[in-house]
């Protein structure tokens, strides 16, 4: 399991296998391992990891015209707790904190 946050540091997700969890345990989307990118629970490009452990999304990413398709709910996975604030990296060129409409 990974920890995942968004660049202020807060604790947004967890990778679990190919599956993104909320906090809470809720499946809020996949990994698409060929990409390196992150699709909602509807098939649309949601994000991708930057600096090791943000998920952020790539303002110029090819793949936000794309729908990959229904993955399929995997359920929850139960909530692993809160992790704390992993610091501020500030902004990053190019990305915005995903919209974390599941927090």
């Amino acid at each position: 399991m990974t920890n995942l946050f968004d660049s202020r540091g807060q604790h947004i997700a967890n990778l679990i296998g190919d599956q993104l969890h909320a906090p809470s345990g809720q499946n809020i989307g996949h990994l698409v391992k060929n990409q390196g990118i992150f699709i909602d629970m509807q098939g649309r490009y949601l994000g991708e990891i930057v600096a090791g452990n943000r998920l952020m999304y790539n303002r110029s990413s090819g793949y936000q015209s794309v729908n990959f398709g229904n993955y399929g709910d995997y359920g929850n996975a139960g909530n692993y707790g809160n992790p704390g604030n992993a610091g501020s990296i500030g902004g990053i060129g190019g990305y915005d904190d995903v919209d974390a409409n599941w927090m």
